[in-house]
């Protein structure tokens, strides 16, 4: 078993050298009152095996996942997801359903591929908050 991670535990996999997925991150530790979301950077062994494990590119990711209870969100999905189980102003994240899905997916995709050269880098592992990184596991 993985320190933090228990059965059921909720888990946002995600590209932690990516600025936005770092906005992601930080947005999850936010809204996540309960503090039950860990955070896997895809860099690690862990994030790898689970993205690999849900048919992702693990070298080059362009989605993150949200597994909980069995389930995996990708892609908007995860973020709607994460906004719904966070509640508050999480919710408002529901707002991205009034984009068709197809327009939705193909929007997603075009920033996640061109996510580097329109946001930069990040560097997930840096935030220097002790409860954010209580949250990241692998």
């Amino acid at each position: 078993m993985t320190p933090g991670l228990t059965p059921g535990t909720p888990v946002a996999v995600m590209d932690a050298d990516c600025a936005i997925c770092t906005l992601g991150a930080r947005m999850i530790h936010r809204l996540d009152r309960t503090g039950e979301v860990r955070i896997c950077p895809v860099q690690t062994d862990l994030g790898r095996r689970l993205m690999e494990d849900n048919g992702v590119d693990a070298a080059d990711p362009e989605t993150w996942l949200l597994i909980e209870g069995g389930t995996v969100w990708r892609d908007a999905e995860a973020i709607i997801r994460i906004g719904a189980r966070s509640g508050g102003r999480g919710r408002l994240l529901a707002l991205l359903k009034i984009i068709p899905r197809p327009l939705r997916d193909w929007l997603y995709r075009r920033l996640a591929r061109n996510r580097y050269a329109l946001f930069g880098r990040g560097d997930m592992c840096a935030i220097p908050d002790p409860a954010f990184r209580a949250r990241l596991i692998g």
